[in-house]
């Protein structure tokens, strides 16, 4: 098969024909348990950890996927390797993992079934993000709150994000070009729609929000792991805005760019306005530890040929 394909329910099919039914609970209710890996040279990063908090929603939300954490492995493997040979050469792809509970009875006229399964690739976005790396990304604090921990655990990670897309409407909107940066109830930072935060203090390290209220992202654990090589400490604590407006630098962490630097916060620079010592020094111990340079693949392929 020369075009991408993708997994659905027991079965490998042509990416075009991986459709969900109407009445499926993901879309009717937005019921969906997610993961997203990305590769390196058509090679899934992290994979073993992805599956392992994928396994961990599940189990947080009830929901039966019908196979276990290496079977999810094997399919994704499969799916990227014959996804990926159909790139050019040096690019890489995205591995989206989703699962609901399956048909939703009130509007299913009936049809029951168990859990629905997908999983599906995509040419990564680097042009959503490769002049980021030396531009910097812009954060502002909006009235949109983060999600409280009663209505459902933070380590959750799943599509019921509304507030994401609406908070980062508004910072677009007070700021062009600016994502939001989302605290919660009693003013406290807690992450980004699509990153967790990593700020750096002199003196003190690296400081991120407590694990126990955001999503435990695995490039924030790639990121202190390699802060711990380069001797850099990192702590969790306590965050408010005051503290990120006054780091030296700050960071945001997630699969697609690995690492991103913010150069301005609630309209004011951060630092000297321009991406720190310790970012540039993070970000070339990734593109080593992955065999490619990260911000020059992001350029390389922000515009690919037809």
């Amino acid at each position: 098969m020369t075009s991408p394909i993708a997994y659905l329910n027991g079965r490998l099919v042509p990416a075009h024909e991986a459709t969900l039914p109407i009445d499926d609970a993901g879309f009717a209710l937005g019921v969906t348990v997610t993961e997203q890996l990305r590769t390196f040279g058509g090679r899934l990063f992290r994979p073993e950890r992805h599956f392992q908090r994928l396994a961990h929603s599940l189990a947080l939300c009830g929901i039966e996927p019908g196979i276990d954490v290496l079977e999810f492995g094997r399919i994704g493997a499969e799916v990227v390797a014959h996804n990926h040979a159909l790139l050019a050469e040096g690019d890489d792809l995205g591995l989206c993992i989703f699962v609901t509970p399956g048909p939703y009875l009130p509007i299913s006229s009936g049809r029951c079934g168990g859990a629905t399964v997908g999983l599906h690739t995509f040419p990564l976005a680097f042009e959503l993000w490769a002049n980021r790396y030396s531009g910097g990304v812009q954060l502002v604090t909006t009235p949109v709150e983060q999600v409280p921990v009663e209505c459902w655990p933070p380590e959750m990670k799943c599509r019921s994000r509304m507030h994401y897309y609406l908070a980062d409407r508004q910072a677009a909107r007070q700021e062009p070009g600016a994502r939001a940066l989302l605290l919660d109830a009693q003013g406290r930072v807690t992450e980004t729609s699509t990153a967790n935060i990593l700020i750096y203090v002199d003196g003190t390290g690296l400081v991120s929000s407590p694990r126990s209220r955001v999503l435990p992202g695995v490039s924030l654990e790639v990121a202190g792991e390699l802060a711990q090589q380069m001797q850099i400490p990192l702590i969790d604590r306590e965050l408010m805005p005051e503290d990120v407006a006054g780091a030296s630098e700050v960071m945001l962490t997630s699969t697609p760019n690995c690492l991103l630097p913010v150069t301005r916060f609630n309209g004011r620079p951060i630092g000297a306005g321009k991406p720190g010592p310790v970012f540039r020094g993070l970000l070339d111990a990734w593109s080593v530890l992955v065999g490619f340079e990260i911000a020059g693949q992001a350029v390389r392929f922000a515009v690919r040929q037809e």
